[in-house]
């Protein structure tokens, strides 16, 4: 997923100040890849994840993640729409 200003917009968010724009779109990336890892790990084996954290190639985590965490996409796509609608209800505090 891109985080840019078509996502802001999307959200609601094209009004907010451009010097906070990219510091915002940075925070979210951020925050999703946080959530996303903790519930993906969540069910995994210590050894299964420090096998993930030796891979280094996107295409080969993706692989590994459908071998061993194959519900990885839902995963993604959930938390995706959860932090959409938290953005969404608080839009006006945002901007």
């Amino acid at each position: 997923m891109q985080f840019d200003e078509k996502f802001l917009q999307e959200m609601g968010l094209s009004a907010m100040p451009e010097e906070e724009k990219q510091r915002f779109l940075a925070y979210i990336q951020e925050e999703l890849e946080v959530r996303i890892g903790e519930r993906i790990s969540k069910g995994l084996t210590e050894t299964q994840l420090n096998e993930f954290d030796k891979i280094t190639d996107q295409a080969e985590a993706a692989k590994w993640l459908e071998i061993n965490r194959p519900d990885y996409r839902e995963i993604v796509t959930r938390t995706i729409e959860e932090m959409k609608s938290e953005i969404r209800a608080n839009r006006t505090r945002l901007i």
